[in-house]
């Protein structure tokens, strides 16, 4: 109970504290915030910048040694998310194996600057455009076989 109370203060604390930089913003007037680079912008819209981004930062530090401790505790959900994993890179393969690295061109008919061919970003771009095509495959084989089981059920 006291770390619900203790989390429910900072919970707090951080919502105080950015609508209090949030409202200095709103103190001012927009057109002079735009003009008035060097002293107004970054005395007022740069510390909520700064404060969003490590908010930011700290949640997914947070979120992501949460997951990796309750992975190391419950080691039959490492497994089946290792086994995930192993699939995902499965498929990553599939796709960098069907996709290739062909000149882009643009609507002028001109090769656009770092489209030429063989580049490996050209490579990486058409291996996520594979992946998500056979991600999206496998979800829509999915969402028919639940429908049809949703059918035959009723």
């Amino acid at each position: 109970m006291k770390s619900n109370k203790i989390l429910n203060i900072l919970i707090a604390a951080i919502a105080i504290i950015g609508g209090i930089l949030f409202i200095r913003i709103f103190m001012e007037d927009a057109q002079e915030i735009v003009d008035n680079v060097d002293n107004l912008q970054n005395t007022v819209v740069s510390p909520l910048i700064s404060y969003s981004y490590w908010l930011f930062i700290a949640a997914v530090v947070i979120t992501i040694g949460l997951s990796l401790l309750s992975l190391v505790r419950n080691p039959e959900n490492l497994k089946k998310t290792l086994g995930g994993l192993g699939v995902l890179a499965v498929l990553l393969a599939i796709a960098y194996f069907l996709s290739d690295s062909a000149a882009v061109y643009n609507t002028a008919g001109n090769i656009e600057p770092g489209g030429e061919e063989g580049s490996s970003i050209n490579h990486w771009v058409g291996t996520g455009i594979w992946y998500s095509i056979i991600l999206g495959g496998i979800a829509s084989l999915f969402f028919v076989w639940d429908l049809l089981k949703g059918l035959v059920k009723s």
